[in-house]
């Protein structure tokens, strides 16, 4: 590391996250604002060095002007101290060390198309390994660090880069722009497939010859486009081999089956090593080389099967089932160095603790570390340093270093606090109440900064999606709890029936019941708000949320008048058109089949079949949507508006003709967070 803090001349003006001046900030705090929001940095992809001593990490920063994020690679130290910016571009992301810790690689598109950089800690600049005219996505260094591993998305019957080059020219340069599909899936979020496959890569580190594709002629994606990851790709302990996940099912809409597969890195037909009708993911390698630990979804058609912990054993070809009696969902696997122990993150009950298992069918997981909602893990290859990312709903995500047992833990990066130092923020409160049937639901609840408990206030009831999702006492910034509340409302959260993070039977109680028990869990939990805290005006009472979110913001809006405003965003209305969408598996298994097999739950459960009913069709509602979102397509929501102002219903639509199924740009952002405050302002102030 002998040249890295004078790269650039980055001394002082580029040194953040030691917490300088904030002692002496004696400013008053005011309650965050979007302007506040929207100048927070957002850390993600941790990563520690070989030797435990540093961690790379990637911060996105909103560039307002540009209408992006802007995204570059830094690191700290793990005794502490202040971080260091590495890249300048605002195009770098994923970083990844090299075996012996001297060199970065990371995705940069600062020359247009995504490409891997290396970047050596000895100083110099950072230059691109490939010049793929496809571009590079997903970078892995091989463990013996001889190969970098990415993704790149190409035509399956190019042998080479100059054939898709020209494939992509001649279709750039066609008059004729139009979309053509033969199968499922054709479309997925905001993209069409228009007749590419991301393909497994390799490439020798000190680019010495041309990529290899892994993968030629493969007619499915590694990663799979509708459901993976850079968790879905790894690499074999002594380089030789790559294991990823793959749908090679043709049906790909309807099915939720992945495999795992492995390939030689010096070319070769790639091998199925799981069979079973769910998805099998997140592939890691056990350090010596015995096992292969993954996760997997057993229930085929359903995507919000519980993840279970499995091994299988690269000698014998079984598989063991380590965590059934686990009534959580594993994720972001990882190995102790030893192979004894595998390490995991599980949502639970509004956190995301991490736990361990041991690597063998004699022990249940254990919680390591209880506390906040943590995520990204990895280990030094000591095993000694555990590096992660932990957020709450007062703190955006900032880098956590422990312990391997999770003692110790402490926080390394401060990217936040100049800008946290000057905000007031209530952490939430959280609560259970009595759900449909008795069933004991939990709730969180922030009140508004410097309340005055002598008052009435407001109560927003903030819909999650999913359905099977959870809140989590997360930091977020499409639907920011403290910037709601900052506005003078009482933000309620409700973990309803089909929440993530309480057991799988919670979750699957909403499988072909979308406006059943769920609903009655939210109107009961507001009912235990309106008793629990007087501060709340019953009168004043608002509803908003977006995907199944805004699904439950149409089923309250055509179900009941006691909500004063609503806001549905990216809503389903109508279920039969809701079969548009790209993941059909999704609607065939909430509702028991497609319309002509079960079109009685599909009339049942459309918020459409009761508009206008009883006279309750009559909330103000704000309707928003992306149109460039195909996985609830923009259309339900002009279903939906239309409905509305045929009925007289004061209500406004608001569509982004840049945006999917989130608003994403930050001008975009900025204009939602206002057009949100103000519909809620008409109506409730």
């Amino acid at each position: 590391m002998k040249c890295i803090f004078l790269r650039c001349g980055l001394v002082g003006a580029l040194l953040l996250g030691g917490g300088l001046g904030i002692a002496g900030q004696q400013a008053a705090k005011h309650a965050i604002a979007f302007d506040d929001l929207i100048k927070l940095h957002r850390i993600a992809e941790p990563q520690v060095s070989p030797d435990g001593k540093w961690v790379a990490y990637t911060v996105a920063t909103p560039d307002m002007e540009a209408n992006r994020n802007a995204s570059n690679i830094w690191m700290v130290p793990t005794t502490g101290g202040s971080a260091i910016q590495l890249s300048q571009s605002g195009h770098d992301s994923s970083p990844v060390w090299s075996p012996d810790g001297k060199t970065l690689a990371f995705l940069s598109s600062r020359g247009g198309d995504s490409q891997v950089y290396v970047l050596s800690m000895d100083g110099g600049e950072a230059h691109a390994l490939t010049k793929v005219s496809t571009g590079a996505d997903i970078v892995k260094w091989s463990p013996d660090g001889k190969m970098i591993a990415f993704t790149s998305l190409v035509y399956p019957d190019c042998k080479d880069d100059d054939c898709n080059s020209k494939r992509d020219a001649e279709k750039e340069k066609s008059k004729v722009k139009v979309h053509v599909a033969e199968h499922l899936l054709y479309r997925h979020w905001t993209h069409w497939n228009e007749g590419k496959r991301s393909h497994l890569f390799v490439v020798p580190a000190d680019g010495s010859s041309a990529p290899r594709d892994l993968t030629p002629g493969a007619n499915y994606d590694v990663p799979p486009d509708e459901r993976g990851g850079p968790g879905d790709t790894n690499f074999s302990p002594d380089g030789k081999e790559i294991c990823f996940t793959a749908v090679t099912d043709k049906m790909e809409a309807v099915s939720t089956n992945g495999d795992l597969f492995i390939v030689p890195v010096e070319g070769g037909e790639a091998k199925r090593i799981t069979t079973q009708p769910g998805f099998d993911g997140n592939p890691v390698y056990s350090p010596d080389g015995k096992y292969i630990a993954y996760h997997a979804q057993l229930t085929p058609e359903y995507e919000a099967d519980r993840w279970r912990v499995m091994l299988y054993d690269r000698h014998t070809g079984k598989i063991e089932n380590l965590s059934e009696t686990f009534d959580r969902s594993a994720d972001g696997l990882a190995w102790s160095p030893d192979s004894k122990t595998i390490y995991f993150t599980a949502e639970d009950e509004t956190l995301q603790p991490v736990y361990s298992i041991p690597a063998c069918s004699c022990g249940l997981p254990i919680k390591v570390i209880s506390e906040g909602f943590n995520s990204a893990i990895s280990f030094s290859s000591d095993g000694k340093t555990l590096v992660f990312e932990r957020t709450s709903l007062t703190k955006p995500a900032e880098v956590f270093l422990a312990a391997s047992d999770g003692s110790n833990v402490r926080q390394l990066t401060h990217q936040n606090e100049p800008i946290l130092a000057g905000l007031e923020m209530n952490a939430p409160e959280s609560f259970w109440f009595a759900g449909a049937e008795g069933t004991k639901v939990q709730a969180m609840l922030i009140r508004p900064p410097k309340i005055d408990a002598t008052k009435k206030y407001p109560l927003l009831v903030l819909l999650h999606g999913g359905p099977q999702t959870m809140w989590s006492n997360a930091w977020g910034y499409r639907w920011n709890a403290q910037v709601f509340s900052a506005a003078g409302y009482v933000t309620l959260m409700i973990n309803r029936r089909g929440s993530t993070g309480y057991g799988q039977k919670f979750t699957d109680e909403i499988t072909n019941d979308w406006g059943g028990k769920a609903y009655t869990d939210v109107m009961n939990g507001v009912d235990y708000t309106l008793k629990e805290y007087p501060f709340i005006d019953g009168t004043r009472m608002a509803a908003a949320g977006g995907s199944y979110g805004g699904y439950m913001a149409d089923w309250i809006a055509t179900h009941t008048g006691r909500f004063k405003g609503i806001v549905s965003h990216a809503s389903v209305y109508d279920k039969t058109a809701m079969w548009a969408t790209e993941e059909l598996w999704f609607e065939e298994h909430d509702m028991q089949g497609a319309p002509w097999t079960n079109p009685e739950s599909y009339k049942k459960w459309s918020p459409s079949t009761y508009a206008g009913e009883l006279g309750k069709f009559k909330t103000p509602t704000l309707v928003i949507a992306g149109e460039r979102d195909y996985r609830v397509p923009y259309t339900q929501s002009l279903e939906f508006f239309s409905a509305l102002q045929r009925q007289g219903v004061p209500s406004k639509l608001v569509v982004f003709p840049d945006e999917g199924h989130w608003v994403l740009k930050p001008q975009n952002s900025q204009f939602w967070y206002k057009t949100f405050l103000d519909w809620l302002g008409t109506y409730l102030q």
